[in-house]
């Protein structure tokens, strides 16, 4: 009986797993689809303008305007990592 158990919660822990969505990267917490060129870039734009408020961070993608953020809420952070510290392709 406790190999039965063993194995039936094995088989539900791998299917569980498995359905969970992963992302390969996350750049201020917001994870990325793809990469996170789109969130470098809302980061990069709101530093080079001197964004200071999160109202200010509009844009034609959410993760332009999520990179926006992620400068105001921590403008020493840079644009070049994810958030694991993999450089982020341009």
């Amino acid at each position: 009986m406790r190999r039965v158990m063993a194995t039936l919660f094995a088989s539900a822990l791998l299917v569980a797993t498995l359905a969970a969505p992963v992302f390969a990267q996350s750049f201020g917490g917001n994870s990325c689809v793809d990469n996170c060129e789109g969130h470098r870039a809302g980061y990069e734009w709101a530093e080079e303008n001197g964004i200071q408020s999160e109202d200010d961070c509009s844009g034609n993608s959410s993760s332009f305007e999520e990179g926006c953020r992620t400068y105001v809420e921590d403008s020493d952070r840079g644009a070049e990592y994810d958030d694991d510290g993999n450089e982020i392709d341009e």
